[in-house]
């Protein structure tokens, strides 16, 4: 807490310096440009009260950007800062935010419209009411970073109050959530424009086409949230079937991504590999599963033998759905081993998908550490032991050597399943073979 306040305070102090600084520089200003500057401060209130949640639920996005950026390039000047701490300010009481929070919101948006100005400044700008070519580069630069300091002020908070990586959370930051932002950004002339042709009233008659925008900003939002639970909701119903592997897809995903970092894999690889990971084992939600996933002993080999049609009947489900055809491939190969011994397809070595030998280390690392009725969990030294004695057989051994000597590796313990008595009556046996691990 004490590193969050400190993150805070020290926006805050930034924005008022800057602040300063803007009205030290250009103290003066046409009555004109304090208008547009109240008149666009009003719209970014009204689009601050009429936010939207983003795919994560914890987050809120508006669009209250775009009025602030058209008051900036209207009136660069202190009247443009005041505008846009007022709005954030009245919007925040309003939505009942606590008082770090509304003093944080507040600061980073007064510190985004303060570097624009300055840096807008910088390169000749003045403002959009007196229009002229020359400002053209001055607001290709200044438009996008506004949203660029915006952005690392508020993942910076985050990454604090969350103790999550700052990068880990600016690479998983939505793509097409930033693509939107870029396309929307010319629209700040358009409003400019509106403005100097129709004054305060042009503002008025921008609230329409600037509540399709936001509609459109919504939509995106909603549609990505949805695909989350449902890919959440298939992993709940694959998991309520077999009580010995509760939180197992999770925990997959969760060290496929630690061992696709460890590799060095791009960002964007490394979600959609997360994904994958999280889906690995969807074709157990058939029936057939039902009976031997709730079984408390060992299985039969005919019971193994419908086990192993999960991979197959997993990549039949997912590759109905157009944004998954990336991770049929991997489901359908995770059980795929090195020396060719694996199913469904019995390939080997490097015709094995890379994501699949990822997804079968975490895979195996999660089997291995949980209790079983039949054995209990190894040990992180039993499970190192194990990847030795399985490379070049069960498992990638470029992969294995690498997992093997990185000190990232201890991190796969820390998503281990918690320690149950998950023996039945009767004594417990010796840990099976992992390679037979379904």
């Amino acid at each position: 807490m004490t590193r969050i306040k400190f993150f805070v305070s020290t926006i805050f102090v930034s924005a008022a310096a800057l602040s300063v600084a803007v009205f030290q520089l250009f103290p003066g200003m046409e009555l004109r440009e304090a208008q547009a500057a109240i008149s666009f401060a009003v719209l970014g209130v009204l689009f601050q009260l009429v936010g939207y949640r983003k795919a994560s639920k914890s987050a809120v996005g508006s669009i209250a950007f775009l009025p602030f950026l058209t008051a900036i390039v209207l009136s660069p000047n202190w009247a443009a800062l005041v505008g846009v701490g007022s709005a954030m300010a009245i919007s925040e009481v309003f939505a009942r935010k606590s008082p770090i929070k509304i003093v944080f919101n507040v600061s980073q948006f007064v510190l985004s419209a303060a570097v624009c100005v300055l840096v807008y400044r910088y390169f000749g700008g003045s403002s959009v009411l007196n229009y002229t070519q020359s400002l053209i580069p001055a607001v290709a630069v200044t438009l996008p970073l506004f949203l660029i300091v915006n952005t690392i002020a508020a993942y910076g908070a985050v990454s604090l109050s969350t103790g999550t990586g700052f990068w880990g959370l600016i690479a998983a930051h939505n793509p097409t959530e930033i693509l939107y932002d870029l396309l929307a950004l010319p629209f700040v002339f358009v409003f400019a424009w509106f403005y100097t042709q129709f004054g305060p009233i042009g503002v008025a008659m921008l609230a329409i086409p600037l509540f399709g925008v936001r509609e459109l900003y919504k939509t995106n939002a909603q549609l990505q949230r949805t695909n989350r639970e449902l890919l959440d909701l298939m992993v709940a119903a694959i998991e309520a079937r077999d009580p010995y592997t509760s939180g197992h897809s999770r925990r997959v995903a969760a060290n496929t991504r630690i061992i696709a970092e460890m590799l060095g894999l791009g960002r964007k690889e490394i979600e959609r590999i997360y994904v994958a990971a999280l889906l690995h084992d969807v074709g157990k939600i058939h029936e057939v599963f039902g009976p031997i996933l709730s079984k408390p002993g060992k299985l039969t080999a005919d019971e193994f033998a419908i086990m192993k049609t999960h991979s197959g009947l997993g990549a039949e489900l997912i590759q109905r759905l157009t944004d998954l055809q990336d991770c049929v491939l991997p489901v359908l190969h995770h059980h795929e081993n090195w020396d060719g011994t694996g199913y469904p397809h019995g390939i080997a070595g490097e015709r094995i998908p890379l994501w699949s030998r990822i997804i079968m280390f975490a895979d195996t690392a999660d089997a291995m550490l949980s209790d079983r009725p039949y054995r209990q969990a190894l040990s992180p030294g039993q499970v190192r032991a194990e990847f030795m004695r399985l490379k070049g057989k069960q498992f990638d051994p470029y992969i294995c050597e690498i997992l093997l000597e990185s000190p990232a590796f201890e991190q796969l313990f820390i998503n281990a399943p918690p320690r149950e008595a998950a023996v039945l009556s009767g004594s417990v046996t010796p840990p099976r073979p992992v390679s037979l691990a379904v």
